[in-house]
């Protein structure tokens, strides 16, 4: 199982939180931590991490959750409110980058994403939530290239994935039920075909078996005459 996956078990799930998103991290201005009250030593990897409740209404917040060395287990730490987000820095707009800073009313961190890439998802993610889950007061994205709060994001094109893909089989669909109308009717003008056919065939053996007494249908003819 993925950090991420054991984050979303362990810290969010126990207490009715979806995760939707979480980026590791290091300071750009690293802290050492000599000696922890736990007994571990001061290396540690952190995970800003992206959560909702399942309680209507939802709450969305923003934690920070380490795993310090030695430990198989991850730890929650500071955890903000989406409403407590003011600012999100992507620090250079015109090329990926994995560094970015996020200002909380009463919190400022400067970080620096594992990758660049990683970090583009989180963004997007964090956008997406907020335009989602805010009314008002939504953080201000400066910085930040037009892939991660333009028409261009992932959860866009995903989104328009999904779109195509209902789309190419409502046509494959259609085009199939009009094969089959078209195979519907060519049946039916068959029968009918057929059928004025034997009525065809009849009328003449029975004008036949009138002139010399030798019918081909006798029972159709017997009928017709009672």
């Amino acid at each position: 199982m993925s950090a991420k996956s054991t984050i979303s078990k362990e810290i969010f799930a126990p207490h009715d939180e979806r995760m939707l998103g979480a980026v590791q991290v290091k300071r750009r201005t690293k802290k050492k931590i000599p000696f922890l009250a736990t007994g571990g030593q001061g290396e540690y990897l952190t995970y800003i991490c992206l959560s909702v409740t399942n309680k209507k209404p939802a709450q969305a917040s923003i934690t920070k959750v380490k795993q310090f060395g030695g430990s198989a287990s991850f730890v929650r730490r500071s955890q903000w409110t989406l409403e407590q987000l003011r600012q999100v820095n992507g620090i250079d707009p015109h090329k990926d980058s994995p560094e970015f800073d996020l200002l909380f009313e009463n919190a400022f961190d400067q970080w620096v994403a594992s990758t660049a890439s990683e970090k583009c998802t989180f963004f997007q993610i964090l956008h997406h939530t907020c335009q989602r889950y805010l009314t008002d007061k939504k953080p201000e994205f400066i910085n930040c290239q037009s892939k991660i709060i333009g028409g261009n994001s992932i959860l866009h094109s995903a989104a328009d994935s999904v779109t195509s893909a209902v789309q190419k089989a409502s046509q494959a669909l259609n085009e199939r039920g009009e094969r089959l109308g078209r195979a519907e009717e060519k049946t039916e003008d068959m029968k009918n075909s057929a059928q004025q056919f034997a009525e065809t065939a009849h009328k003449t053996d029975k004008i036949a078996c009138k002139e010399c007494d030798t019918c081909l249908w006798p029972e159709m003819c017997a009928e017709a005459d009672r």
